[in-house]
């Protein structure tokens, strides 16, 4: 123990940066239970989306959703996601899944919805990249942009 103490002292540098990557993967394993917000992989997302008519949400900008979308899916870019949350009303009862191109930029978009009293909201863990990671179909024609 008095080891550890002196490795410390001698290197605190080293012992802040092991801290900081240890809180980072903490905050990885429990991220989700803390959030509140069900984070879904590209297949359970597919099921979701299948089986309960989930309402798929790219919050990407437009230069990114232009690349590819997932069929179907409703675009409201981020910046513009607090003036157009009204839009989603009528979908308040349904699963809302939400992507951005990495999975970092719809949590922002999750919080939001529950905050507005959406109650079936979920993030698509690693975005469009774990989409077509997955083999999943994009698509490029007619968007549903708000």
């Amino acid at each position: 123990m008095e080891q550890i103490f002196e490795f410390i002292g001698n290197h605190p540098g080293l012992f802040l940066a092991l801290s900081f990557v240890l809180g980072l993967l903490i905050w990885n394993l429990l991220g989700e239970q803390i959030s509140g917000i069900k984070a879904l992989l590209p297949q359970e997302t597919t099921l979701l989306i299948n089986h309960d008519d989930a309402l798929m949400l790219d919050v990407r900008e437009e230069s990114e959703y232009a690349q590819g979308y997932i069929i179907n899916s409703m675009h409201i870019p981020l910046s513009k996601f607090t003036d157009k949350i009204g839009s989603l009303e009528k979908h308040r009862h349904r699963p809302v899944i939400v992507s951005c191109q990495s999975g970092a930029r719809s949590g922002q978009a999750c919080r939001q919805l529950i905050k507005n009293g959406f109650e079936k909201v979920y993030n698509l863990k690693g975005g469009i990249l774990a989409w077509k990671n997955a083999n999943l179909p994009l698509s490029k024609g007619k968007s549903r942009s708000k």
